[in-house]
């Protein structure tokens, strides 16, 4: 089995990771000549932390980098051009692809020392280097009667860098949009060493760069969009016996004119998970549970969206529970912010699976999912933000009782369930290692000799981020 099909956890790595560099490493002696000690890790000990992410284990690095300004990663792509090697940026990773694992001996560069944020509330804009953390854009924003919409569920510890290599979505993505929708210009440097400033005109390259989890270009800077928070929100859950129930609920609610600003799904494992975990009072027998918000500046109109969204979950078959407050609503929330954490007390490791597919058939896919995962004998678990269509079935399993084979081929199907359905492979999380080989599947030869073109156009030497998003040609 390759690296590539390895899904693990930060918790029990597969096989011993490889040591290269150390002692008498050339690439790390020039770096640290050219940027000093402080910005230069090569003892093997400091090393090996950055050989993973939240889900993959990869290569050791030869040499980390952690970057104070635009002009150290400059200096760092152009000596790991001359040196011939592999770079990989890397922000909080928390990653759930793969895509900050590398593959090969090169540089990791670490941008977590680039944390420089400027608000301006005249333009409604902030400019946050890669290493911001994605909070602390509205928190420094609130201040100025404005947010930061994009709030993928890591956004306590993830970073703007990795949310723009990964076009990150969140709860909020259905009604606001996701971070793509927010960039209005960015600062990035290419495979040789140059720094290039883009906006979103013309032929938008920034909107390639965004999404393409760093195998284009490290991007340094961005421009972003902030909009003032709406006056009045109002909260609901909903429960229903099974799965298909709450996707229908939520194509009848949208159909219906409903525009919530979130609309989340549990299924039955996910919310006893975490039940289990917090004691929130979540309903243990449901099979599914939808959490819901509708908000805006005029009260009527926010109860009406949530008075259209009950009724669709009533004639779905569901029980309605409205939050009654801002505490009430809050614990809600934290249920499904608290996903991740009580499914990581379940099994040791776990493949977080991201499709996205039409609305029209969420009732036939969840409900085929869940087959799936039932006659594969592994835990799995469906939860995501299913508003637009994103899920995140989870297959959670124990690398010393199940097979990592297994996982991979019940990840395939999934896949292919989505690719049948007229969906996608991801919505937010990346193709990384984790869904390259199913590339092949939802991709036609001549598209993927398309995307090798423009690969190749910007990175000619393949050495930003290799093994990540596309199958080698050769293997076809």
């Amino acid at each position: 089995m390759t690296t590539e099909k390895l899904a693990l956890t930060t918790t029990s790595p597969a096989r011993k990771p490889r040591s290269e560099g150390g002692a008498g490493n050339p690439l790390a002696a020039e770096l640290t000549r050219l940027l000093g000690p402080k910005k230069v890790l090569s003892n093997l000990s400091e090393r090996l932390s950055y050989r993973f992410d939240a889900i993959q284990f990869g290569v050791t690095p030869l040499a980390v980098v952690l970057p104070e300004s635009t002009e150290d990663v400059i200096v760092t792509v152009k000596a790991a051009r001359r040196a011939g090697v592999s770079i990989v940026g890397r922000g909080a990773a928390s990653g759930l692809s793969g895509g900050a694992a590398p593959m090969q001996p090169g540089v990791v560069i670490s941008f977590t020392r680039l944390t420089r944020l400027d608000i301006f509330p005249e333009r409604r804009e902030a400019v946050a280097q890669p290493g911001v953390i994605t909070l602390a854009v509205t928190e420094a924003a609130r201040p100025h009667g404005l947010i930061y919409p994009p709030d993928p569920a890591s956004f306590r510890t993830s970073t703007i860098g990795g949310n723009l290599g990964e076009n990150a979505g969140g709860p909020l993505c259905f009604k606001y949009g996701v971070t793509g929708d927010y960039v209005t210009a960015l600062d990035f440097v290419d495979a040789e060493g140059e720094l290039h400033t883009l906006g979103r005109d013309a032929y938008d390259l920034a909107g390639l760069l965004i999404g393409s989890e760093g195998t284009l270009g490290l991007i340094t800077s961005a421009t972003l969009r902030l909009t003032p928070p709406p006056r009045f929100t109002r909260t609901l859950m909903a429960h229903f016996d099974e799965v298909g129930q709450a996707a229908e609920a939520v194509s009848a609610a949208i159909a219906a004119g409903a525009v919530p600003a979130k609309l989340e799904f549990m299924d039955g494992a996910c919310t006893n998970a975490v039940e289990d975990y917090l004691q929130l009072g979540l309903p243990r027998e449901a099979g599914a549970v939808l959490l819901v918000d509708t908000d805006g500046d005029d009260l009527e109109t926010v109860e009406e969206e949530r008075a259209l969204v009950e009724a669709a979950c009533l004639d779905a078959g569901g029980q309605v529970r409205r939050a009654e407050g801002e505490a009430e609503a809050a614990a809600l929330w934290q249920a499904r912010r608290s996903v991740s954490p009580a499914l990581g007390r379940i099994r040791p490791q776990r493949m977080n699976e991201d499709i996205v597919v039409p609305r029209s058939v969420l009732p036939e896919v969840v409900r085929q999912i869940r087959a799936l995962g039932d006659a594969s004998g592994l835990k799995l678990v469906q939860f995501g933000h299913i508003g637009d269509g994103n899920l995140h079935p989870n297959i959670l399993f124990d690398p010393r009782q199940e097979s990592s084979e297994a996982v991979h081929r019940l990840a395939h199907q999934i896949a292919l369930v989505a690719i049948r359905h007229g969906g996608v492979l991801s919505g937010e999380h990346g193709i990384g290692t984790m869904k390259r080989d199913f590339m092949r599947d939802a991709v036609d030869p001549e598209t993927m000799t398309a995307l090798w073109n423009v690969k190749r156009a910007l990175d000619p030497a393949v050495a930003l981020n290799p093994g990540k998003i596309l199958p080698e040609q050769t293997d076809a």
